[in-house]
């Protein structure tokens, strides 16, 4: 179902702005998510509510009328659910309908294939889903920038932490599907990039069936103890499971007791419910009570792109995603989020640097980049791949 969201900004009041001339602009923004067949999550707490990454459009379209009314900046977000074949048509359809600032919450090659629709149309993309090492690398797109954080910028932020802890020796278990093994190359690279040495790896595999019965879930239980016997000496396990079959149960039916990181235990997300610190108090407090839920990090990064958007709108009065594109990959663009920096985009390959929070599952253990890790640009650019290692040209 097509759904509108709009946010009206009333001109020509003195105010944050001082006693500039207010200048109208309509700001119309549409917000694509594609939802892929999956069976049920491990746990009925991870069920994914129907409003996921949407929600996260309406509190930010509020957000952006806050600063247009004194500006005279209009705000409507299309919003848009479709399955995996029926994203072109619904993306199609947005831009027949004149919207040309697209959010995507969608996996790495619908993404690419969308944002190469998009780019026929003269549209920026942001993308707030896909993790994909090489949508930041050699899949790049000139026309797409990246809120989510990047695969291996999750693997450093743990890395990071790992080293920190003066756990340097690590088993690595993987699943057996693309996606895990993805994850699991990102670690290896982690590892190599900050100095860890992965004394095992361990394949888990995929068998199928339901992970919520018997057969699935009570067998992973049962398999995991043995299959985790007879390892190296070691001080961590890191999970690199992302397709969610097995990793959750890692954590106590260990062989010997280790800490757990990465897809189970701690792990690194862009943001979560329990964050509070840096003024995330206000933004988890009125995203509940537009919602009466709590926030996931689809929500926060569809909400982030938005504010991006509307960040980019207040500075330079203009609805162009050229004129967009340009003063957010520049010097000036920043933009406060809730996590302690005020975040910004890399403008060789379209990457927002962002701190990486490292969660539980009810607090914020820690933030990376950790102490002690420095760059000549900045401690953000740690995580992730660095400029000289980017095969992105399409920046240049």
């Amino acid at each position: 179902m097509l759904q509108t969201i709009k946010a009206v900004a009333v001109a020509g009041v003195f105010g944050l702005f001082g006693a500039a001339t207010a200048q109208a602009v309509e700001v119309r923004a549409g917000v694509l998510r594609v939802d892929y067949p999956a069976m049920l999550p491990i746990s009925r707490f991870d069920l994914r509510p129907d409003d996921l990454g949407l929600a996260g459009a309406l509190l930010a379209d509020e957000d952006n009328s806050t600063t247009g009314r004194f500006l005279g900046h209009t705000y409507e977000t299309v919003t848009q659910v479709a399955a995996p074949e029926g994203a072109s048509d619904a993306l199609a359809a947005m831009l027949a309908d004149g919207v040309r600032l697209v959010v995507l919450a969608a996996d790495g090659p619908d993404t690419v294939a969308l944002a190469d629709q998009a780019a026929a149309a003269g549209a920026l993309v942001l993308n707030a889903g896909a993790r994909d090492n090489a949508l930041r690398d050699e899949a790049c797109r000139a026309n797409m920038l990246h809120i989510s954080p990047s695969n291996n910028m999750s693997a450093d932020a743990v890395a990071q932490f790992a080293m920190w802890k003066k756990w340097p020796r690590w088993v690595l278990i993987e699943g057996s599907n693309p996606a895990d093994q993805e994850l699991a190359a990102s670690y290896r690279r982690a590892a190599a990039k900050f100095g860890a040495k992965i004394v095992e790896e361990r394949v888990f595999e995929d068998t199928g069936g339901s992970r919520r019965t018997d057969s699935g879930h009570v067998l992973v239980q049962r398999q995991l103890p043995t299959f985790m016997q007879g390892l190296d000496k070691h001080d961590v396990v890191m999970a690199a499971d992302g397709t969610d079959y097995f990793a959750a149960y890692l954590p106590y039916h260990l062989w010997d007791p280790r800490p757990v990181m990465g897809s189970a235990g701690l792990r690194p997300v862009s943001f979560h419910a329990g964050n509070e610190t840096w003024g995330a108090t206000q933004f988890q407090n009125r995203f509940e009570a537009l919602t009466g839920r709590y926030s996931q990090e689809v929500d926060y990064q569809v909400w982030l792109a938005l504010r991006v958007i509307g960040e980019a709108v207040t500075r330079t009065a203009s609805n162009d995603p050229a004129t967009l594109r340009d003063y957010m990959l520049g010097d000036e663009f920043e933009l406060a989020a809730f996590k302690g920096q005020k975040v910004t985009f890399r403008n060789w390959n379209g990457q927002m640097r962002q701190p990486i929070l490292l969660y539980d599952s009810r607090i914020t253990v820690s933030v990376s980049p950790q102490d002690g890790f420095l760059h000549q640009v900045s401690p953000l650019d740690t995580l992730g791949l660095d400029r000289p290692e980017s095969r992105c040209t399409a920046f240049d």
